[in-house]
């Protein structure tokens, strides 16, 4: 297994393998990112947001055990972000190319984002347990890494997504925000507005 140099950053946690776990995932990487100086709305804040939410809503369609989270670890280490998400489910691993769906299809497109959207993508086998990480990494172009704020208080591995309140974290979008960093009426993943 290949190594991983030390990260700067480190944002770890599991979530409960639902889509509200999966929707409190995608909104804690752009609240962490935001704090590690990735602004809500740039670029790298949104690609990053966008892979989170692919990769977490996969581990909740097809990584999902019944009674079991999946757990997501954002890094940052050498102009690098790298975003794993862990399931317990072994059996069903991606395909190493994401077939091109159907045209007709309402699904099947999020790895083929992931892959247009990371510099790296690809799945391992967890070591200690059955199940699989899918992680995807991108590389902060020179020059547009802002000051890093100090790092907030981590949570800790064993706490779980069903235990916070997922209304206290700003939505990702580039759409005008209210002064909470939210836009206006939206309070689930995947609203949709003009």
């Amino acid at each position: 297994m290949p190594q991983h140099p030390a990260p700067e950053r480190e944002f770890t946690m599991r979530f409960t393998s639902t889509p509200r776990g999966a929707r409190l995932a995608r909104r804690l990487v752009s609240h962490r990112l935001n704090d590690w100086g990735q602004p809500y709305a740039t670029p790298v804040n949104e690609t990053l947001t966008l892979i989170a939410a692919e990769l977490t809503a996969n581990a909740v369609r097809h990584g999902h055990v019944p009674g079991r989270d999946f757990h997501l670890q954002l890094t940052l280490a050498e102009g690098t972000f790298r975003i794993e998400v862990t399931d317990t489910r072994a059996e069903k691993q991606p395909p190493s190319t994401p077939p091109t769906p159907d045209t007709a299809s309402e699904s099947g497109r999020g790895l083929l984002l992931v892959a247009a959207l990371a510099d790296a993508w690809g799945v391992t086998p967890r070591l200690a347990a059955p199940g699989k990480t899918v992680w995807a990494q991108l590389r902060v172009p020179t020059g547009s890494r802002p000051h890093m704020l100090p790092a907030a208080p981590r949570p800790t591995d064993s706490v779980s997504a069903y235990e916070h309140n997922t209304e206290s974290f700003p939505a990702t979008s580039s759409l005008p925000r209210d002064g909470l960093g939210l836009r206006p009426g939206a309070a689930s993943y995947g609203d949709r507005h003009p």
